[in-house]
């Protein structure tokens, strides 16, 4: 199955799994998948995920969900950089998401990232997904 954009897809799955008090979901495996998912588990927002394999050439990551007292502890997930618009921003610019509270996911040349990080590290980059 190809899909247009995969980032896009993963949050979907997380959101929609969220909203449908799933303790699990699973998405295709990739570098970038893991990396955003790395960043959400460092931030509080999932509890973790593992790799499952398939075959011998392809795997999914299995996402463990996280809730306070029933609810998602994530509010809002959204996508900001889309493959028909791309969204790039330098360390000055950096977007804040409530003033401090959400992050913003940003994949620098040094890794992906937090906006919070990606203006210590005085670096800019592709703002992919902000996360409340």
């Amino acid at each position: 199955m190809s899909l247009s954009h995969p980032i896009g897809d993963m949050l979907t799955r997380i959101r929609n799994g969220q909203a449908a008090g799933k303790d699990f979901i699973t998405v295709p495996n990739s570098k970038l998948r893991v990396a955003v998912l790395t960043v959400l588990k460092d931030e509080g927002f999932i509890t973790d995920f593992r790799e499952e394999k398939i075959d011998e050439h392809r795997s999914n990551l299995v996402v463990e969900l996280k809730y306070n007292n029933g609810v998602g502890a994530i509010q809002e997930i959204a996508v900001v950089s889309r493959p028909g618009r791309r969204v790039y921003s330098g360390c000055a610019k950096m977007p804040r998401v409530l003033n401090g509270l959400g992050i913003a996911i940003v994949s620098t040349p040094h890794g992906v990232m937090t906006d919070h990080k990606a203006r210590l590290m005085n670096v800019g980059g592709e703002v992919l997904c902000k996360v409340i």
